[in-house]
């Protein structure tokens, strides 16, 4: 019986390598439809008697106006470009700061996040720690800088029930993501920590500051070259 279980083990472990590794390549090349927390949000609409919003249109990166990508990475993740996929100093920034009891953003880079948010479920366990380091690594290898923050620009929540440059460039400016300003692209990258409790136009004074750092920090990005 053991040497059953041991068999069907190592038969789930090679379906689960083969699959993820499938799905990655086929990823970068055919455009996302939906995310786990696109789904869970809509149920999330459903159980509270509420009219599902579900605002998704996917659009190649050359529609999007560098000053939304150089607005995330000023944000986000301003090593994007250097690392491969983990910021370690980062991380030890903020587990450092998060002993002592302070606020700050999260260790996590683009990568990771868009690791988390295309092939995993929302939450904190080890586990989905585990597994986001590991479609972190494939991404990174597999799809590379360009594909990754083409993905994570169509596919993140930027506002109630609004997910990906296009639409929330619709949503927060009536315009197209290619025309986005700097100040209008700090506005959405500022509200990416709880997009459905910031608001990138009439912000708070909160926002507004945040905006205001981001565009200083978007000068020292430079030219993005993928």
């Amino acid at each position: 019986m053991i040497r059953n279980i041991v068999r069907w083990f190592k038969k789930i472990i090679l379906w689960f390598f083969g699959l993820s590794i499938l799905s990655v390549i086929i990823f970068k090349w055919i455009p996302i439809p939906f995310t786990p927390l696109m789904v869970v949000r809509i149920i999330e609409f459903k159980l509270d008697n509420q009219e599902a919003i579900y605002s998704h249109d996917w659009i190649p990166l050359e529609e999007i106006s560098p000053n939304l990508q150089k607005a995330v990475i000023a944000s986000e993740d301003g090593n994007f470009l250097k690392h491969n996929g983990f910021d370690f100093e980062a991380m030890q920034k903020a587990f450092k700061n998060n002993q002592k009891g302070k606020r700050i953003k999260g260790g996590s880079t683009i990568s990771q996040q868009t690791a988390k948010n295309i092939f995993l479920w929302q939450g904190r366990s080890y586990l989905r720690k585990g597994l986001e380091a590991y479609f972190t690594v494939l991404i990174e290898l597999i799809w590379g800088k360009e594909r990754i923050m083409e993905v994570y620009l169509n596919s993140i929540e930027m506002g109630n029930g609004v997910y990906g440059a296009k639409e929330a460039a619709r949503y927060w400016y009536r315009k197209d993501a290619i025309n986005l300003t700097k100040r209008e692209a700090a506005g959405i990258a500022a509200i990416l920590p709880n997009p459905r409790k910031y608001k990138a136009t009439n912000s708070s004074s909160y926002i507004e500051r945040r905006k205001d750092r981001i565009i200083r920090t978007m000068r020292h990005v430079g030219k993005i070259e993928y």
